[in-house]
């Protein structure tokens, strides 16, 4: 059965035509034309496809188009001029990412900049993971392992996370100086 939706991709909305199955991943790839999400296990297990979804990380393959009608969907090419960058335009992290030579083949690099991106809100917001050391902390330490742990959704055949986990701390080393910054302004 097919239905007409719109979906919003990167600050533009887009009427399309789609059948009930059809996942975001193939709307924004096959339908849209927008290949930053990439298709890699189509199960779930790789995190290829992480998009931002009303401001969260989750993964196109798994999502149905139609249950997202009206959602505001972000792609690592959406981040680009939108995404707080600066000068050229790129979005912190993915200048990180080029800094810290954090790709190889660039596969997997748009799913982790937007997990990244996601990743680094849900930690300012104060959401434990599985290694924290307090759970019950409000400000989340993101040092080394909780970063390679709350990206341990997105998979790299490259084996490029001696630099992709250095590129992500990076940026949140400097949020964090700014957020202290900021703090000490407010006083």
């Amino acid at each position: 059965m097919d239905v007409e939706i719109t979906l919003r991709v990167d600050g533009t909305d887009h009427r399309l035509t789609v059948d009930t199955r059809t996942t975001l991943l193939d709307a924004l790839r096959e339908r849209l034309g927008n290949t930053s999400p990439k298709k890699g296990c189509d199960h779930g297990q790789c995190g290829a496809c992480t998009i931002l979804l009303d401001d969260r990380r989750a993964l196109g393959c798994l999502a149905l188009a139609v249950a997202h009608q009206g959602a505001d969907i972000v792609t690592a090419a959406g981040l680009v001029n939108g995404g707080g960058g600066e000068g050229d335009g790129l979005h912190p992290l993915q200048r990180s990412f080029i800094a810290h030579d954090a790709f190889q083949c660039g596969y997997c690099t748009p799913g982790q900049i937007c997990s990244a991106v996601g990743m680094l809100r849900e930690a300012a917001a104060g959401w434990p993971s599985a290694v924290a050391k307090d759970p019950n902390a409000a400000d989340v330490v993101l040092d080394d392992e909780e970063i390679a742990e709350r990206m341990s959704g997105n998979l790299c055949r490259c084996a490029a996370y001696a630099n992709i986990v250095p590129a992500i701390a990076d940026v949140a080393h400097r949020d964090e100086v700014a957020a202290h910054r900021d703090e000490g302004a407010r006083r």
